[in-house]
C-alpha cells in the first residue's frame, strides 16, 4: 500500500477538475464543489451536506450535530439553538416522532438564523417519547 502526502490537487487538463478513468468526478471554484452524480448530473456538495440534526427523548437531547442548546418553554415545546447560525430563515427542515400515546402530531417552525422550534405534543399535551429533527438544506452564516 502506498501513501500520497500533498497539500493540493490541479487537474492535468483543466486546473479545477479531477478525472477518474475518463469521468470527470469533482469539479471547484470559488466556494464551491460539484460532484459527478448520475449521468452528466453535477451535485453542490456544500448545498448536499445536512448542517443540523437532533434527536431527544422527551425532554432531554440525546445526541446531535450543530445544536448548542435547547429551551424547554413548556410541556413538549422546545426550542434548539444553532451552534453555527444559519444565513438565512429560508432553510428546509424535516422532522419525525415515536409515541406510545394516540393523537400525536408534530410542529416544527419558528425558523431564525439561531434557533428554530418543535412541538411534538399529543391532543392532552404529553410530549412525544422520541423526536429527531434534520435540517435538511441551508446556508450556514
Amino acid at each position: 500500500m502506498s501513501t500520497v502526502v500533498l497539500d493540493t490537487i490541479t487537474g492535468k487538463s483543466t486546473a479545477t477538475t479531477i478525472t477518474i478513468g475518463s469521468t470527470p468526478v469533482v469539479s471547484s471554484s470559488a466556494n464551491s464543489m460539484t460532484i459527478r452524480g448520475e449521468g452528466t448530473a453535477q451535485t453542490s456538495i456544500q448545498q448536499g451536506l445536512c448542517k443540523a440534526w437532533v434527536h431527544a427523548h422527551q425532554h432531554d437531547r440525546q445526541d446531535s450535530f450543530n445544536i448548542a442548546s435547547q429551551t424547554d418553554s413548556s410541556t413538549g415545546d422546545y426550542t434548539f439553538t444553532y451552534t453555527n447560525n444559519f444565513s438565512s430563515e429560508s432553510y428546509c427542515a424535516a422532522a419525525s416522532n415515536q409515541s406510545t400515546r394516540n393523537g400525536q402530531g408534530l410542529y416544527v417552525g419558528n425558523f431564525a438564523t439561531s434557533t428554530f422550534r418543535i412541538n411534538p405534543s399529543n391532543s392532552s399535551g404529553s410530549p412525544a417519547d422520541y423526536n429527531t429533527t434534520t435540517i435538511l438544506s441551508g446556508d450556514l452564516a
